[in-house]
């Protein structure tokens, strides 16, 4: 059984990742599972030696030889999982094009024919392998009910709420006893669809209560091939994010407008706010300076004390090793910058 490392009590302002790191070249080039362990432990320990203190496991648990180039944030749930065929015929990939719920996609991950159950799925396990390589505390992610539901053609519940919770309680039954400091729940739909935000909030919610320990929700605006894919704001989404279970959330803010903090002010005191510093969709590398300025400007308008974590935007995936461990290591000596360290 792994030992959960817990976070630091008083952290002032904890520097974190969002999820996937890019690939290292040699995995790709000679994949084997030991390879994917000791590529992992690299990522842990490259987070780490740059400052920062709730990494991930780059999402390599994910990884997938004959994809290398993605993160796996939707097939790899829905593929295993009992009830869903990835056999895509014609008729499934017109009448999912049909729906116009993922312009991006031009077929679904996959058809519900079936009532939904774990099937292959085994998030415990994926989870458990990352903490014997972490080296510390680290965060573990996997995809919004909601999002995933979004990617699926259903031909067996009929309706999009029953989907969404029966992925819920999928996912909810997945994440139970996962050995990780803090479980973390992405969403990138959402924000283009904030007439959903109850549906969504009770579905990911559902996946947070059964969580043990600390929990977050990630939220962006897409990045997809480095491109926003949903448009929208924060404010239509205040009740939605007031109404979820997590401690904290990790929003995107960087590659935002300006005027996007404004909303966060009515924010539920409670929650915990992990704010986008570094713009995951562009290659320049931020400087220390740039960090501290974005924090400094954020306690201005949402008040001292409300950054519990900064963080890039999104993902690294798309982005050259040396870029992002470079923007890395900014994210950290912004953070000491601005705290006097």
């Amino acid at each position: 059984m792994n030992t959960i490392t817990p976070l630091p009590e008083n952290p002032g302002i904890l520097t974190t990742t969002v999820g996937s790191y890019p690939v290292p070249d040699w995995l790709s080039a000679l994949p084997s599972e030991q390879a994917v362990n000791d590529a992992t432990r690299v990522i842990f320990d490259t987070q780490r030696q740059a400052g920062i203190d709730l990494p991930t496991d780059g999402e390599l648990y994910r990884f997938d030889i004959n994809h290398p180039d993605t993160n796996g944030m939707i097939e790899y749930f829905v593929a295993p999982m009992g009830g869903c065929d990835t056999s895509i015929g014609r008729k499934d990939a017109e009448a999912f094009r049909s729906m116009h719920s993922m312009g991006f996609r031009a077929k679904p991950a996959a058809v519900v024919r079936e009532a939904l159950h774990g099937g292959g799925l085994n998030l415990i396990e994926d989870c458990q392998r990352a903490a014997k390589v972490a080296g510390g505390p680290f965060k573990f992610t996997v995809t919004s009910p909601y999002m995933l539901a979004r990617t699926l053609l259903d031909q067996h519940y009929h309706d999009f709420a029953a989907l969404t919770l029966a992925l819920a309680d999928v996912m909810a039954e997945q994440v139970s006893g996962c050995p990780c400091s803090c479980l973390q729940v992405d969403e990138a739909n959402i924000p283009g669809n904030p007439s959903d935000g109850p549906l969504a909030a009770k579905a990911i919610n559902k996946v947070l209560d059964a969580f043990d320990g600390p929990t977050a929700v990630h939220f962006c605006f897409g990045n997809y091939g480095g491109q926003t894919i949903q448009a929208g704001a924060w404010q239509p989404l205040l009740e939605f994010l007031n109404s979820l279970h997590a401690n904290h959330l990790v929003l995107e803010l960087a590659h935002r407008p300006k005027d996007d903090l404004q909303a966060l002010k009515d924010l539920n005191q409670t929650v915990g706010i992990g704010l986008g510093v570094v713009d995951i969709k562009v290659n320049e590398v931020e400087t220390a300076e740039d960090i501290a300025q974005s924090i400094e400007d954020a306690e201005k308008v949402i008040g001292a004390g409300r950054v519990q974590y900064i963080h890039p935007d999104c993902g690294f995936w798309m982005l050259k090793r040396s870029v992002a461990d470079r923007k890395i290591a900014a994210l950290a000596m912004g953070r000491d910058l601005y705290l006097g360290r």
